[in-house]
């Protein structure tokens, strides 16, 4: 094992160690913060409680990556390509990330009218700033040798 992969395993475990230690010696009582060892103990308890609401949470997830990666990615290019395009549209990205969704997280529920599907447009509505950024940031930043070379070779957008 390298030292590159050594070090943050060996970082988090005194963490955890740390943890517990903490946690015992200050007796803390569990229902304010439970230790790392009550924790893994009540995940094998409680497994085939918890199971279904962890397949649940991961098909949200990766149903709200899915949409995002979609509208981000094709907006992103579609921004890149458009300075016009993005100044129109941007503003409303703006007004998206800046909303705290704690606030119109009953609305969307009340709109919805299903509990799966305000969870998924809430999701997506956390990652979408942050993909539509990050992708027009890495279309932006290519490399101008490049660009150069596509246009002898006569590439089109």
């Amino acid at each position: 094992m390298s030292i590159k992969v050594a070090a943050p395993l060996v970082l988090g475990l005194l963490m955890l160690g740390l943890w517990e230690g903490a946690v015992r010696a200050l007796a803390v009582p569990p229902y304010i913060l439970p230790g790392p060892i009550l924790v893994a103990e009540t995940l094998v308890a409680d497994w085939s409680t918890l199971l279904p609401s962890l397949v649940v949470t991961l098909e949200i997830t990766l149903a709200a990556l899915a949409a995002v990666v979609v509208v981000g990615g094709l907006l992103a290019v579609l921004f890149s390509l458009s300075r016009w395009v993005e100044l129109s549209l941007f503003p409303y990205a703006i007004i998206l990330q800046v909303t705290p969704i704690v606030a119109i997280a009953p609305l969307i529920i009340v709109w919805a009218n299903d509990v799966d599907l305000s969870l998924l447009i809430c999701a997506w509505l956390v990652a979408f700033f942050p993909t539509l950024s990050n992708t027009i940031l890495g279309l932006r930043s290519v490399d101008p040798n490049l660009i150069g070379l596509f246009d002898l070779y006569g590439a089109g957008r």
